[in-house]
């Protein structure tokens, strides 16, 4: 089987084009702004149902079958394998997950992906594939607050390995915190949760790679509006249960890179995923594939109405933090780095002062006008709102949340796309004009 997973990078090349080869994903990183995710995404390989549907069947099977007795020994010798479409265990490969991961590697520009069962275990996987013992990693300080305890607390505890969390705006800085010989991974979110502050990838990625560092980026709050392996990230991890999933009901995860790096993780011997097993379950992929085609009409949406409420919340007196708004420290930056057409992100935060304001706020547009729901997570198509301080960045401590730039009042909203424009914005119009004439 070692021999077969040390293929797994021709494996997932093979599939008649389903993935960008190395040279173009080298091509793909001077040209982004000539390369449309959708445009990548349709040249993937249609893979029809076994009776002829326009829909791929669902390889729900655990274990799968061989012909002939020797064809299993021949498997775990690595002279057969996915290549060919000899399958031994879904841990190891599934077909309907390889063509989810064939997806995902064309939305990112990347050479292989990997699906998991969620995007925490996408993260602990590719860090756990890089990391060793007593190792360190230089991170933004502003993180989703899993992934900031993962860095602080667990790997701290279990594996001596330390972090160094940097104002990853500050490129001087985040160079000076690489300790040569020590730090391995360079790791930021592409637009961070919840402070909505934009990492310039590309000169990140030039100081992560002139320091020998991999530089790992999250891009779930941005699929389709940045591709960072077309910036020079050499991983990119995704939370699929947000934006890509996009109907708040699965769990999911993804690891993009290089082919050499999903082989790396599906080693029988050192291979995080292979090991771990956080394996996505078929049925899951099949659901997942099928939404990934329109995301990319989902996301235009949802960057629109972003910035048309970010405008005329600003304009109401509120203070808004949007990178689509002029205003923002990073919005040149992002404009010049995103992909056209796709906007500024779907993500948009209030800062209303207090938590207490912000749960009267959050209050008003839920149950007063009904603009949306107070919960966490994002991408789903009504809007999604939480106090980040007091949820999803609550497993970071005042100080921790300060250097993040998280502010009590911090209201993340994730803008949905149900209904008309307009009638979503006389809702949340209404509750802010509410909460504006009262007295606080």
């Amino acid at each position: 089987m070692a021999d077969t997973l040390a293929n797994v990078s021709n494996n997932i090349r093979s599939h008649e084009n389903n993935v960008v080869n190395g040279k173009d994903a080298k091509k793909l990183n001077g040209t982004h702004h000539d390369v449309n995710p959708a445009a990548a995404l349709a040249k993937v390989r249609h893979e029809f149902g076994e009776h002829g549907g326009v829909n791929m069947s669902i390889e729900a099977s655990a274990t799968f079958t061989v012909m002939d007795p020797d064809t299993l020994r021949r498997i775990f010798a690595g002279e057969l394998g996915p290549e060919n479409d000899y399958f031994v265990y879904s841990r190891h490969f599934n077909p309907t997950v390889l063509n989810l991961g064939r997806q995902m590697a064309a939305l990112e520009g990347t050479e292989a992906a990997y699906c998991t069962a969620s995007g925490m275990s996408a993260i602990a996987a590719v860090l756990l594939q890089l990391l060793s013992n007593g190792e360190h990693v230089v991170a933004s300080s502003t993180l989703y607050g899993g992934t900031h305890s993962l860095l602080t607390h667990f790997f701290a505890r279990t594996c001596n390995i330390t972090t160094t969390f940097v104002e990853i705006a500050d490129l001087e800085e985040v160079e000076n915190a690489i300790v040569e010989g020590k730090t391995k991974v360079l790791y930021f979110e592409s637009i961070a949760n919840p402070s909505l502050k934009v990492a310039n990838i590309s000169e990140l990625a030039r100081i992560g790679h002139k320091k020998g560092v991999t530089v790992v980026v999250d891009n779930t709050f941005a699929p389709m509006v940045l591709s960072p392996a077309r910036l020079g990230a050499d991983v990119v991890v995704h939370s699929v249960s947000k934006f890509i999933s996009g109907a708040a009901d699965i769990i999911a995860g993804a690891v993009c890179g290089s082919a050499n790096f999903v082989n790396s993780m599906m080693d029988a011997q050192q291979g995080a995923i292979m090991l771990m097993g956080p394996t996505m379950n078929p049925k899951v992929a099949f659901e997942l594939s099928e939404r990934i085609p329109h995301l990319g009409l989902r996301m235009k949406e949802h960057s629109n109405r972003a910035l048309v409420f970010a405008t005329r919340l600003k304009k109401l007196g509120l203070r808004v933090i949007y990178p689509g708004l002029e205003d923002h420290p990073q919005h040149e930056l992002l404009k010049s780095i995103g992909n056209k057409d796709y906007g500024y992100g779907g993500v948009l935060s209030l800062d209303m002062g207090t938590v207490e304001k912000a749960n009267k706020f959050m209050s008003y547009l839920q149950n007063y006008t009904q603009f949306g729901f107070m919960a966490v997570s994002l991408g789903y198509y009504e809007t999604l709102m939480s106090c980040s301080g007091s949820s999803t960045s609550s497993e970071m401590n005042e100080e921790e949340q300060k250097l993040a730039g998280i502010t009590p009042g911090l209201v993340r909203m994730s803008i949905g796309y149900i209904g008309t424009l307009e009638q979503k914005w006389s809702q949340l119009e209404k509750a802010v004009l509410k909460f504006i004439n009262e007295k606080h």
